[in-house]
């Protein structure tokens, strides 16, 4: 009989959403007619706005009229949407990138999974602790994580993120091949300035590693001078690929669309030594297993860029953070110590002395009825923290804040 991939089998549990939709699945079972206000999981909850309505429908008629209909679409692309990203994303702040240093693709969550495919089996790899766990996930099921030890990966490089360093990690402390970064953060809701991220690039420079900068939640900062992209930093093409994301942009969690940044600078060295360009890699990977994001979303994710559909993203996005102040300020007021929700739709708290994260998400689920991340999930400094989302409506925000006030 055949051999599976041995490092699944070392992967603790199941996925960290998952288990939360379990518990709270089985709490639903258990108290049927109680209503559970879900601010879990990163999913939107606002319809796609009308301009990008408008631009499916044009595009799925085009679908119907054989002068118009599309088979498979450009690997990389169309160039309606590349040229729009190009101009809009990069060229609005100073940043120049050439047509085919973007991939379109159909979520980030997928390019910085699928992005580790392109490291030696022995990189040694860089995350923050806490951290989105599909950077963990992915490298361990390649076998690059090591092993399990019940708390973390043994041979992962864990970069602290917590109150004491004000959430700003220090860079690795020993020889690494990759480091993960993710701002604003993804579960702390933290940013960098210019100058903390520009610390990273030039440690990468100096040490000859590469940076994969999630960047999904750019469209929510609002504090000035905050880079949106890595790249705003000097000497960023050299050392970094950048991952980006219409799913909290433009409410593109089930229409998946997003892009991924690979410049002609970033390169690697072969099995003799030699450089190579991780873009040639990356479209020699794309082209072999994937075949493109369809027309219509493509056309429903170039309308945003639009002055009515610009208008009408912001708009919901300036909603969601509305709740996140609600979330903040109503947090506060019951007297948690509180991190992010300004530059983030993310809320991130300190759970009570002696409480465990899982144990404040038990608390949270029964005795309040609202669903909450914990942040252990995240990684060994998440343990103590708890993560909670803006993805809800106003009403049901306000609602799980004076729920919250129960807890204390």
């Amino acid at each position: 009989m055949f051999h599976i991939n041995h490092a699944f089998t070392q992967l603790p549990g199941s996925y960290l959403f998952a288990e939360t939709a379990k518990r709270t699945k089985a709490y639903e079972a258990a108290h049927p007619g109680q209503e559970v206000i879900r601010l879990g999981i990163g999913d939107v909850t606002e319809p796609l706005v009308p301009e990008v309505v408008a631009a499916l429908h044009r595009a799925a008629d085009e679908m119907g009229v054989r002068e118009t209909f599309r088979g498979y679409g450009p690997d990389y692309g169309y160039a309606f949407l590349v040229d729009a990203i190009r101009e809009h994303e990069y060229a609005s702040r100073g940043v120049n990138l050439a047509f085919d240093e973007v991939f379109i693709s159909d979520g980030a969550k997928c390019d910085v999974g699928n992005i580790q495919e392109l490291f030696s089996s022995d990189a040694v790899i860089a995350v923050t602790d806490p951290v989105y766990p599909v950077y963990v996930d992915s490298n361990a099921m390649a076998g690059r994580a090591g092993d399990w030890t019940g708390e973390k990966w043994s041979r992962l490089v864990y970069l602290p993120c917590n109150e004491e360093n004000g959430f700003v990690p220090a860079v690795p402390d020993r020889p690494v091949d990759v480091i993960y970064l993710c701002y604003p953060n993804n579960p702390t809701g933290t940013v960098l300035t210019k100058e903390q991220l520009k610390v990273f690039v030039d440690w990468a420079k100096a040490n000859g590693a590469l940076i994969i900068y999630d960047a999904a939640y750019r469209a929510y900062v609002h504090t000035p001078d905050i880079p949106l992209s890595i790249y705003e930093v000097e000497g960023a093409r050299e050392v970094a690929i950048e991952c980006c994301s219409y799913s909290k942009t433009a409410g593109f969690t089930g229409t998946r669309c997003a892009w991924c940044v690979v410049p002609h600078e970033v390169t690697g060295l072969d099995a003799d030594g030699k450089p190579v360009e991780l873009n040639a890699l990356w479209k020699r990977r794309m082209s072999t297993k994937f075949n493109g994001v369809s027309y219509p979303i493509q056309r429903a994710a170039a309308a945003i860029y639009t002055p009515e559909g610009a208008r009408q993203v912001r708009e919901v996005i300036e909603k969601y953070m509305v709740n996140a102040r609600i979330i903040r300020e109503g947090l506060q007021g019951l007297g948690y110590r509180v991190f992010g929700g300004v530059d983030s739709p993310y809320v991130w708290l300190r759970v009570p002395e002696g409480v465990t994260s899982w144990d404040f998400f038990d608390r949270l689920l029964d005795r309040c009825q609202v669903v909450g991340t914990p942040g252990s999930g995240f990684g060994p400094s998440g343990e103590g923290y708890f993560r909670l989302t803006a993805f809800n409506s106003e009403e049901k925000t306000r609602q799980a804040v004076e729920r919250l006030a129960r807890m204390k």
